[in-house]
């Protein structure tokens, strides 16, 4: 399948995890990659095996405004314009919300929303001359909270509805929004929490799938997002998460029961 042939798509977060399957999943499609990360050698590692004339490796960090708009520049100069964005990179803080410091929010925010709203800014004059799209992703985190992740919580949220906001202003220009909302996906940030079994067990309890996704699968469904089988998709905050949102939160009364 060559959906993308001849598209020209930016990964922020590409060195890994949900990044890495994303832009390997467009390079597989034809595209042409820009790839956006902290680490050069990783970025690398995931263009690995794929034509190094249809991707252009452009480290560096989107919390910078100035990086951001050289991101998106250099993107230009070299492949001409630009059909998708996917604002993949992102952070996690984990722990009481009272011993969360300035200097840690500080930092979550411009990564996880500072770099989104620099990277649409920089690429919706573009994307308008394509009639292109936008592919944010939020989290399970964007759309209810967490024990212990407020300032993610409160980044994802944002993301999420500046997702929404940007579709209705752009949407009868031509430009596509949506997002995607993982939930637990098995990637380097996660193995710390995929060692603890109790935490596993508890993930899996409320996840009806019963398993952690992998990039891949999320990466699918930002392919199909970025897709013009997706044409009348827009400001959809889209859950890849195993069913988790399926329920209301209450136990399940059918093992509590032994019936299950």
């Amino acid at each position: 399948m060559n959906r993308f042939e001849g598209k020209v798509v930016i990964v922020t977060g590409a060195g890994s995890g949900i990044g890495a399957g994303t832009a390997r999943r467009f390079l597989q499609e034809g595209a042409f990659v820009t790839l956006n990360g902290r680490r050069k050698h990783k970025l690398q590692e995931t263009i690995a095996g794929f034509d190094a004339a249809k991707s252009l490796v452009h480290p560096g960090d989107v919390s910078d405004e100035a990086y951001v708009k050289r991101l998106v520049k250099a993107t230009i100069t070299k492949f001409g314009k630009l059909d998708v964005l996917v604002n993949n990179a992102g952070m996690a803080i984990f722990g009481p919300f009272a011993k969360t410091t300035t200097k840690e929010w500080r930092k979550l925010m411009a990564t996880d929303l500072d770099g989104v709203f620099f990277a649409c800014r920089e690429a919706l004059p573009h994307l308008l001359k394509t009639k292109g799209s936008i592919i944010n992703l939020s989290s399970a985190s964007g759309l209810g909270g967490d024990w212990g992740c407020s300032a993610y919580n409160a980044a994802k949220g944002a993301v999420t509805n500046f997702t929404r906001s940007l579709a209705l202003e752009y949407g009868s220009r031509g430009v596509r929004i949506n997002a995607v909302a993982p939930s637990l996906t098995s990637t380097e940030a996660t193995a710390f929490l995929e060692k603890n079994k109790a935490a596993m067990a508890a993930f899996f309890d409320r996840i009806p799938i019963g398993r952690a996704a992998k990039p891949e699968e999320v990466a699918g469904v930002i392919a199909f997002l970025a897709s013009e089988d997706a044409v009348f998709v827009n400001g959809v905050i889209l859950s890849v998460d195993g069913g988790l949102h399926a329920s209301n939160g209450q136990p399940n009364f059918l093992s509590l029961m032994g019936q299950s």
